[in-house]
């Protein structure tokens, strides 16, 4: 494993690489991020792994100060799944020069977008300042963060010549979707969190069933939920997976959940 923290450092490390698989992090690392380095060596010769807590997508300063971090286990773990390059860039190495604002249009801002402002501009930006510089064959993305891997594929393979996959969501034993944000959550409300999911994917099911009514069984259950956890939703939606439209009829869809627990917020879809 070559640990890369200059800019020319990397260019010159990965000149030769042709089918370079790119699995973008912000460290704290998981199965989830486990399932997407797995991916990149099944299908990539050689898999670079940047880990970069990334200033511009959080809409709230405090959590970007308080965001999970652990450098010295995420090496360790990287080292034992053998990838091939680890870069740490500075913020300065990143954002050296200044790119065209990137705006979302009026179909973009909804869910995540709609809650946390910039958020996926800053995600866009960093993300297409990776990408030419390293220029890899694929990018690898999670399925929990759907809207992400939707705006990112439309925007990478329209502006460069890399393909962006998405890997299936892994779970806890309680159903929970791994996430580094999960390392903030006390015993009590992971528990809960579970139960949250449980009963989120009965009512997909139930959706599934019966489409017509999914507003009413959405309503119900965000009624359930209130009443019996802790909990703040700041959206609970039903979305077809091709153009996030709320148009589900005849369509595949997926319902899509954020929720603060604890102070914490949590996302999934199912």
């Amino acid at each position: 494993m070559k640990l890369i923290k200059l800019k020319t450092d990397l260019i010159k490390a990965i000149k030769f690489d042709k089918r370079l698989g790119f699995v973008p992090t912000m460290g704290s690392l998981h199965e989830g991020h486990k399932g997407l380095i797995r991916a990149s060596k099944k299908n990539c010769i050689k898999t670079l792994v940047s880990i970069f807590v990334n200033p511009t997508q959080f809409n709230n300063k405090k959590d970007y100060e308080t965001y999970p971090k652990n450098l010295k286990k995420d090496l360790s773990y990287l080292k034992k799944l053998k990838v091939d390059y680890v870069y740490l860039p500075t913020i300065k190495q990143i954002y050296w020069k200044k790119n065209d604002k990137i705006k979302l249009n009026k179909s973009q801002n909804i869910l995540c977008a709609k809650f946390r402002k910039g958020h996926f501009e800053g995600v866009l930006d960093v993300l297409g300042r990776f990408i030419d510089l390293i220029s890899p064959q694929k990018v690898f993305m999670g399925e929990k963060d759907f809207q992400q891997f939707f705006l990112v594929k439309n925007y990478i393979e329209n502006k460069f010549n890399t393909k962006v996959y998405v890997c299936k969501t892994i779970r806890a034993k309680n159903k929970l979707a791994l996430s580094s944000r999960n390392s903030l959550l006390n015993k009590k409300s992971f528990i809960e969190s579970g139960i949250i999911t449980k009963r989120l994917l009965t009512l997909k099911n139930q959706i599934n069933k019966n489409k017509k009514n999914y507003k009413k069984l959405i309503f119900n259950l965000k009624k359930e939920l209130l009443k019996n956890f802790h909990i703040k939703i700041e959206y609970l939606e039903c979305r077809n997976i091709q153009n996030l439209s709320t148009n589900i009829s005849n369509k595949s869809f997926k319902l899509f959940v954020a929720y603060y627990i604890n102070n914490v917020r949590l996302i999934d879809n199912f």
